[in-house]
C-alpha cells in the first residue's frame, strides 16, 4: 500500500507540475490520456495546484504508511474513501464502466485497510 501511496503521489506531483508549467517536453506524456488533458485544461493552469497538494497528501500518507503510524492508516483511508466517492460520482454521472471499476477497486481497497489485521498493525497508541 506504501508503494501504491508514492507511485500516486508520483503521478499526482507529475500533473500538476505540467498543468501549472505547460508547453515543456513533458506534456508528452499526456498523450496517454489526452482527454484528461483537456478537460483538466479547461479549469486553467491553477488547477495544478490542488494536483500538487495530493501529491503531498499522498507522500505524507506514504511515510505514515512505512511507519505504522495511526495517522498515516487513517490518511490513506480518507484519500481511498474520496477516490472511492469520486468514482460512485463518476458512475451516477454515467460514465458506467470508468466509475463502477474505479469503485470496485477503491471498495476492495477500502475494505482491505479496514480489516482488523490491517487496523491492528496501525494499532492505537502509535500516533
Amino acid at each position: 500500500m506504501g508503494v501504491f501511496l508514492f507511485f500516486g503521489a508520483a503521478m499526482a506531483g507529475f500533473a500538476g507540475t505540467t498543468l501549472l508549467w505547460r508547453g515543456t517536453r513533458l506534456d508528452r506524456a499526456w498523450a496517454l490520456n489526452p482527454t484528461a488533458y483537456i478537460e483538466l485544461s479547461a479549469f486553467g493552469r491553477w488547477i495544478g495546484i490542488p494536483f500538487l497538494a495530493l501529491s503531498a497528501a499522498l507522500v505524507a500518507a506514504g511515510i505514515g504508511w512505512f511507519l505504522r503510524r495511526r495517522w498515516g492508516w487513517n490518511l490513506a483511508v480518507i484519500i481511498i474513501g474520496i477516490q472511492l466517492a469520486g468514482d460512485l460520482l463518476s458512475f451516477f454521472r454515467g460514465e458506467w464502466f470508468r466509475g463502477a471499476l474505479g469503485a470496485g477497486i477503491a471498495a476492495t481497497i477500502l475494505l482491505l485497510l479496514l480489516s482488523p489485521r490491517v487496523r491492528g498493525a496501525f494499532g492505537a497508541g502509535r500516533s
